[in-house]
């Protein structure tokens, strides 16, 4: 394969993780200065707009999962020494619980409070890095088929909740149920299937990215559709892979949003389907992509994690700064710690959150770009974990 087939598809992968990330920023940004004090998915209080504005970021886990799988198939093609490769998940897998637990929280509550913690995304990304150090010996043909055996079956257990399994209840609220491992202590938001599976998935798919560019774009697109057309019928039946149905809405938009109300947490199958199938089509669209939105977009997508840190303590900093400019005091914001604790004044329309998130996203280019370059440079190891 060329150099330049080499970068191209590289690039194309860094390019749907920026939009990922930057889509996620939105979603945050909504959380922390909205002046709608409930959640987007109630559909007997949100408008059209809002739940869209919500519903367009439910890509971002997904993708962002599916590409931590990516990367590290392809790490391991690169001829990572298998020793290495596994010492490597590990360390990294608890370096993001840690960030998860401990240095993220700095930035959702501006304070230091030992509990509650919450367990979310890096959390859930850290545990199937650790899981992955012993998977991903298996041969990438086997790991497909259990991948895609967790993210189809996993709803049969829905019904099964942690305190049926008496002393092993906390084991099922990591594994399936979010909720508190135990009372006002650690609450899992992420738990691990079936996101393990998605990472599972996205190391298989690694292989992809060793075929001809042609094949590759028309094998992403055409899988990338067929997982949307499943998740269309299942949704459409109020079948298999969600538990709450569907049902007619008051206007034709709402009807819409309650066909795409699926469950996130943790993901349905047909949550997965209707997420990870346009990631697969974008990434074969990026392929081709070119131009200076292009460019910005990768620049976010080579340091998603430094973002991600980032982009919290910035998005609770704008907040902050919003409640200053509202009621002439300076008020910490804790819109997913503490959200009780929202002054009733505080917020903005959503109109305004837009333009807060664009500022945002923005401002975080230049930091974004100097961090690239840092860990481009190849000069500090570090900058592998971050």
């Amino acid at each position: 394969m060329s150099t330049g087939a080499v970068r191209s598809r590289l690039a194309a992968i860094d390019i749907v993780r920026g939009a990922v990330i930057v889509l996620m920023a939105l979603d945050h940004t909504r959380d922390f200065t909205t002046n709608l004090g409930f959640p987007p998915e109630n559909l007997a209080r949100a408008s059209a707009v809002l739940f869209f504005t919500r519903w367009v970021t439910h890509v971002c886990a997904p993708t962002f999962v599916l590409l931590a799988g990516v990367g590290i198939g392809l790490m391991a093609d690169r001829g990572l020494p298998a020793r290495d490769l596994r010492r490597y998940l590990v360390t990294r897998g608890l370096w993001l619980i840690v960030l998860d637990l401990v240095i993220t929280p700095l930035g959702w509550s501006f304070a230091i409070e030992p509990l509650p913690v919450y367990a979310l995304v890096l959390w859930a990304i850290g545990l199937s890095m650790i899981a992955m150090a012993g998977a991903v010996a298996l041969p990438r043909a086997w790991l497909l088929a259990l991948s895609l055996a967790v993210i189809a079956g996993h709803n049969l257990t829905d019904a099964v909740r942690p305190p049926d399994l008496g002393p092993l209840a906390w084991l099922w609220t990591v594994l399936h149920a979010p909720g508190f491992l135990w009372p006002g202590g650690i609450f899992v938001g992420y738990p691990l299937v079936p996101w393990v599976a998605v990472v599972g998935v996205g190391v298989a798919l690694a292989d992809v990215y060793r075929w001809a560019p042609e094949r590759r774009r028309r094998w992403l697109v055409g899988l990338g559709t067929a997982a949307v057309a499943l998740f269309v019928v299942l949704r459409a039946l109020n079948g298999y892979g969600n538990p709450a149905p569907w049902r007619p809405q008051a206007t034709a938009a709402l009807t819409a949003a309650s066909f795409l109300n699926v469950l996130k947490y943790p993901p349905s199958l047909q949550f997965l389907l209707m997420t990870l199938g346009p990631a697969l089509v974008a990434l074969a669209l990026a392929e081709r992509a070119r131009g200076w939105w292009a460019g910005w977009l990768a620049t976010y997508g080579r340091v998603p994690l430094f973002f991600y840190c980032a982009h919290i303590f910035v998005v609770h900093a704008a907040a902050v700064a919003i409640a200053f400019l509202q009621g002439g005091e300076l008020t910490r914001i804790q819109a997913v710690t503490h959200p009780e604790r929202i002054p009733p004044w505080f917020g903005i329309p959503l109109p305004a959150v837009y333009l807060v998130w664009m500022g945002i996203v923005a401002a975080l280019f230049w930091p974004c770009r100097a961090y690239g370059r840092l860990k481009a440079s190849g000069a500090h190891p570090w900058t592998r974990y971050l």
